[in-house]
């Protein structure tokens, strides 16, 4: 099993700054994905930002030039760096990880989410 743990949401005003961290540990993945997605009340979950065990990453396009995703190998942490904060960015905040194993052509992909952290901004 593979568990994560989301940390670094909180409250901030438009044009602030945040960022989430999330450990992941158990069993993991040599091919897999990070990512963080996020749900407003109301509103399904979305994309934000993904980053590839080879470090190739992708962006919602409502966020690129704000927010810029990482990763910490060593620590089995991802990180995601939230600058110019706008009160739309006011949502739950979920730690995604994605194993992947080769099967054939294809893969076996195995998803685990976080419990999720709330960012509030405030106009």
């Amino acid at each position: 099993q593979v568990q994560l743990v989301e940390s670094g949401g909180g409250l901030v005003q438009a044009g602030g700054s945040l960022r989430l961290s999330c450990v992941v540990s158990g069993n993991s993945f040599r091919i897999n994905v990070m990512g963080w997605y996020r749900q407003a009340p109301g509103k399904q979950r979305e994309l934000v930002a993904t980053i590839t065990s080879g470090g190739s990453t992708n962006y919602d396009d409502s966020v690129k030039g704000r927010f810029t995703i990482s990763r910490d190998n060593a620590k089995n942490t991802v990180y995601l760096q939230m600058n110019s904060l706008k009160p739309e960015d006011t949502a739950v905040y979920y730690c995604n990880y994605e194993g992947k194993v080769p099967n054939g052509p294809y893969y076996h992909t195995a998803a685990f989410w976080g419990q999720g952290t709330q960012v509030t901004v405030s106009s």
